[in-house]
């Protein structure tokens, strides 16, 4: 049905071209190769390695880390200490069993067989061994146990350095990795790590919890309880899903941000859950509280005037450029980097939803800068970083996890690497572990990916920061996913009015028997002399004061400024539509233009060996119609609005299962050598000199929620690109409703957040059945937000979204290119054709693209005219309005009446292109026509509570003549979308047919 990957269409990069993200090749990727580095030798053609003129654009993979093996020296030590390289490795494999995990101590370390010296026969704790290859020992614990000049040392020390290291406060799973160099690198970092405890040993590349560190550390720590105290005092009625027990949240993501502005990342993509999102936005993210504690009076969170209808308090967002210092340890003076951009998503209640919307964000963010020319030489994932926050019921839970973790290292959908946080509760609303997941732990889902995981008792600050410290540098390292087990509790029930008791009574027992995680912080750098009574007593009372005093500012006419305004910076010169006339604009262009783009879209290059039936059927047929101007099909047009959009400095993105070819083998827009399966993108050649705009042709997995979500994520990045989703079968939007009700359908109403996503779902009965006829049109147009009373000329709204059925190849050519020559941008929902793609009769001409032509939302019947010698308006007797593919069929019927009667003209066939924005203006001047017909009929065929009847009925009947009903022609109400049985479909199909022409 679908293939399920790339296969070999976008085939496999060499490691050392693969590394660099921006500057590859131009060439046809072959295999394991990238063909030519400056020049081919396969006597196709000989292309410049540079990054803008690759022709596979958008395939990228993350840069492939050689890890070098254990020197002769390392590996003889290693073959002579066997015995002692097996404890080594159940440390590494096991000792997370046996770690201190919990804050709650519910779940201690237990005895882990796998941990005893004496299985691996090693019974003497005096006796020493040469640790080189097996364990890295820092130096201070070498000297204490007397190491003697062959550097062997005692196993005791051996199995207190394992034991510190694999089973503390801080633990890890990393042996899954398939790679051993990976596996050897992240053993190597975790001990040297775990030595950095004193500033004179630390590796020169970490960072040191000095008592500067600490006194930050606990600042975080100590406002962010601070702030769920005032908010408990002041506002107590409203769910807040506050951070207490899991403050070291704000720990991790500090050090993440630290450690990206430090290594020169310019961007870091941020989505979360509720738990802690008002701690995060209240303090590093910056968020103004006066317009936080004006949204908690219940106000809006956009300045007066903005029409939008907002959201909740715990899906606010914000954007601040963070700056971090390093201190130069050779003198007292510290460096900056630029600051970091943090942009915190905005997300529905579907909290994982926002994933796949992250990682497509983050993907489109650094192809932006790429393309920007901004800093061609990066790899992926230099410039931007996606950090994701996760429950730890929802992690194992929802399938958008699997399926958003299975696009981590496609090479159209990798964004370099992933850093994932599960805030781990222990408990999911009222559900314990052991009913929330078939899996040991939370985030054993990550292995399917071959992910690290690090977990950490987030009782202990600083062993948090050593997990961030340890996470960053693995992804920088290898640009792969890695997660944190951030295990805490929650201090609370699942929001601030539940009673958690009621269902976890000893649980909660213990949370409220115990210390908060800001005051055991507290009291250790009391006792180490770092701080003081008085210096926490000041910072609390200061920051309750500060708190205090916003609010107060809040109630005063304040007015929230447009914080992150979403038209600057890459949204400069879009604007906030007003009114409904989106329809109308010219989007033609020159016909020699229009030859020349489409003459490219199949021109291969010497010696390409092109299947021949697509030599046949495609090719040459393309090439004759554009010649001729005339019979321009589906696939044509289509091509011929991404040509025209690339020429204009647009990209193009056309994502989904098999939209290389097409799911009906229509589009083409990449070909595959038939001897060598080298894959040529012909539209990336289309300027001589490589300016202009990229396609991308994204073969995705199988999957759609994630897919959908991940586009519609990078069309919030730029508006300078048309992101296409392609559903292989209409009908499989179904498995993204979540994306579609939640993000395309009200991202900006809620969220000022314009979308130029286009989806298109193949649409059309055509017998096969109750899946893959339908797309779901009804359910859309119940989305839209359409006006129902259509009667007044005042009406004036921000449609939100746009439903397209469209009968022509013109029509959809019109369709794309609006999308993107509009000032704003609004998701367009087409349902595409089927059948239609080869039927002779639904071709257009070039002149229908001209300039001087545009989309019309509204096709009159084009044999009824008034001055043609045709039939006239005051003939027809029966006016019916259909969208779609229905039109050709009663077309067709129409026609072969018109040579043995004259029913034809006394039936006028009215096609709604554009059902939502509802085109009233377009239909009242075609009903002014038909004045003085009696007979007006919506027809369908799909059945009577699917399709869009339930939508068009009511608007339409308001624009007919006064007196005159609206009749229904159509299948009945059915609980599937059509019969799977082929007579009965047939049948039902030639009665609609005959209902249209009959009793004329």
């Amino acid at each position: 049905m679908a293939s399920r990957l790339l296969r070999n269409s976008y085939l496999r990069v060499s490691a050392a071209a693969a590394a660099h993200f921006g500057p590859t090749t131009r060439s046809i990727y072959h295999h394991q190769h990238l063909v030519a580095a400056t020049a081919t030798t396969t006597g196709l053609k000989t292309f410049k390695r540079q990054y803008h003129e690759d022709v596979a654009y958008g395939f990228r993979v993350p840069k492939q880390v050689e890890i070098p093996d254990y020197t002769p020296e390392e590996m003889a030590n290693r073959q002579s200490n066997a015995q002692l390289v097996r404890l080594a490795n159940a440390y590494r494999d096991h000792a997370h069993r046996a770690s201190n995990l919990d804050p709650l101590n519910l779940k201690t370390g237990k005895t882990v067989r796998e941990l005893d010296p004496a299985r691996y026969g090693l019974t003497d704790l005096s006796k020493r061994f040469n640790p080189t290859g097996i364990i890295k020992l820092d130096h201070q614990t070498t000297k204490h146990d007397g190491q003697v000049e062959d550097g062997a040392v005692t196993l005791e020390t051996i199995i207190g350095k394992l034991k510190s290291t694999y089973s503390g406060k801080i633990a890890y799973e990393f042996m899954h990795i398939p790679d051993s160099g990976h596996r050897k690198w992240f053993a190597d970092l975790v001990e040297d790590i775990s030595s950095s405890s004193t500033k004179n040993n630390k590796p020169s590349s970490y960072s040191i919890v000095d008592s500067k560190k600490q006194k930050r550390l606990a600042s975080l720590l100590t406002k962010s309880e601070v702030f769920d105290q005032f908010m408990h005092k002041k506002f107590g009625s409203v769910k807040r899903y506050g951070l207490e027990g899991a403050e070291s949240m704000l720990i991790v993501l500090d050090q993440l941000f630290e450690s990206g502005n430090l290594a020169g990342i310019k961007e870091t993509v941020l989505c979360m859950p509720h738990r802690g999102r008002l701690n995060l936005l209240a303090d590093l993210l910056q968020y103004p509280l006066e317009s936080l504690f004006r949204k908690l009076q219940g106000n809006s969170e956009f300045p007066n005037g903005i029409d939008a209808s907002g959201d909740v308090l715990s899906h606010l967002a914000s954007s601040p450029a963070l700056q971090y210092t390093q201190q130069d340890e050779s003198s007292s003076s510290s460096s900056s980097a630029q600051p970091i951009r943090v942009s915190l998503l905005e997300n529905p209640s579907h909290l994982e939803a926002v994933n796949p919307v992250a990682l497509g964000n983050a993907r489109a963010r650094q192809m932006y800068l790429y393309d920007a020319n901004t800093d061609p030489a990066c790899t992926l994932g230099d410039k931007v970083m996606c950090v994701q926050l996760h429950g730890d019921a929802a992690f194992t839970g929802q399938g958008i996890v699997m399926e958003t973790l299975g696009l981590s290292n496609l090479p159209h959908f990798s964004c370099g690497g992933t850093i994932h946080i599960i805030v781990n509760n222990q408990i999911g609303y009222t559900t314990p572990a052991e009913n929330a997941r078939s899996t040991v732990y939370t985030s054993d889902i990550g292995k399917m990916v071959d992910a690290p995981i690090i977990h950490v008792n987030g009782d202990y600050p600083e062993e948090v920061v050593k997990a961030a410290l340890i996470a960053f540098e693995y992804r920088k390292k290898f640009r792969r996913d890695v997660i944190i087990d951030l295990i805490t509790f929650r201090r609370w029930g699942h929001n601030e009015l539940d009673e958690p008791s009621f269902t976890q009574p000893k649980m909660y027992e213990i949370i409220r028997g115990r210390p908060s995680v800001p005051a055991l912080y507290e009291q250790s750098l009391i006792k180490a002399g770092v701080m003081d009574e008085g210096d926490v007593k000041g910072l609390r009372d200061q920051h309750y004061k500060f708190l205090e005093d916003k609010l107060e500012q809040s109630k005063h006419d304040f007015e929230p400024k447009e914080y992150n305004s979403r038209l600057e910076g890459r949204w400069e010169g879009m604007v906030i539509h007003k009114g409904q006339a989106i329809t109308k604009m010219d989007t033609g262009v020159d016909i020699d233009v229009l030859k020349q783009i489409g003459k490219q879209s199949v021109n291969l290059p010497d010696g390409f060996k092109v299947h021949p039936r697509l030599q046949k059927f495609h090719i040459n047929p393309r090439l004759k119609h554009l010649e001729q101007g005339t019979g321009i099909d589906w696939a044509t047009a289509e091509s011929l609005a991404f040509g025209t959009l690339l020429q204009e400095d647009y990209h193009v993105c056309i994502c989904g299962q098999d939209v290389g070819r097409g799911t009906f083998s229509q589009r083409h827009v990449m070909f595959v050598n038939q001897d060598t399966e080298d894959v040529y993108v012909p539209f990336n050649e289309l300027s001589p000199t490589n300016t202009g705009g990229k396609i991308e042709v994204a073969n995705s997995h199988l999957s759609e929620l994630a897919v959908l979500g991940f586009e519609y994520g990078a069309s919030w990045a730029t508006p300078k690109t048309l992101p296409i989703w392609e559903s292989q079968f209409g009908d499989f939007n179904n498995s993204a409703q979540v994306i579609i009700d939640t993000y395309v359908a009200s991202g900006e109403t809620k969220w000022l957040r314009q979308s130029g996503l286009v989806m298109l779902l193949p649409h059309g009965y055509d017998g096969a059945g109750p899946e893959h006829s339908s797309c779901r049109i009804e359910r859309f147009l119940q989305l839209s937000d359409d006006p129902y009373f259509v009667g007044s000329n005042d009406v004036v709204f921000n449609p939100n979204i746009q439903v397209a059925y469209p009968t022509t190849p013109a029509q959809y050519f019109h369709l794309l290119r609006r999308q993107m020559l509009r000032k704003y941008r609004k998701p367009l929902v087409v349902a595409g054709p089927k059948t239609l793609l080869r039927l002779a009769t639904a071709v257009s001409k070039l002149e229908d693209m001209q300039p001087g032509t545009s989309f019309q939302p509204v096709l009159d019947d084009p044999s009824i005219t008034a001055n043609n010698g045709g039939a006239s308006p005051s003939d027809v007797k029966r006016v019916v309005f259909l969208s779609g593919k229905l039109y050709y069929d009663l077309a067709k019927t129409k026609e072969s009446l018109q040579k043995t009667s004259n029913k034809s003209s006394s039936i006028a066939l009215i096609r709604i292109e554009e059902l939502t924005p509802f085109p009233k203006q377009d239909l009242l001047d075609i009903i002014s026509k038909y004045s003085e017909c009696e007979d007006f009929v919506w027809c369908q065929e799909e059945t009577q509570n699917a399709g869009a009847f339930t939508y068009i009925a009511p608007r339409l009947q308001q624009l007919l003549p006064a007196g005159k009903g609206l009749r229904y022609i159509g299948r009945g109400p059915l609980a599937a979308p059509v019969t799977g049985i082929g007579k009965i479909y047939k049948k039902e199909q030639q009665n609609i047919i005959d209902s249209v022409f009959r009793d004329l």
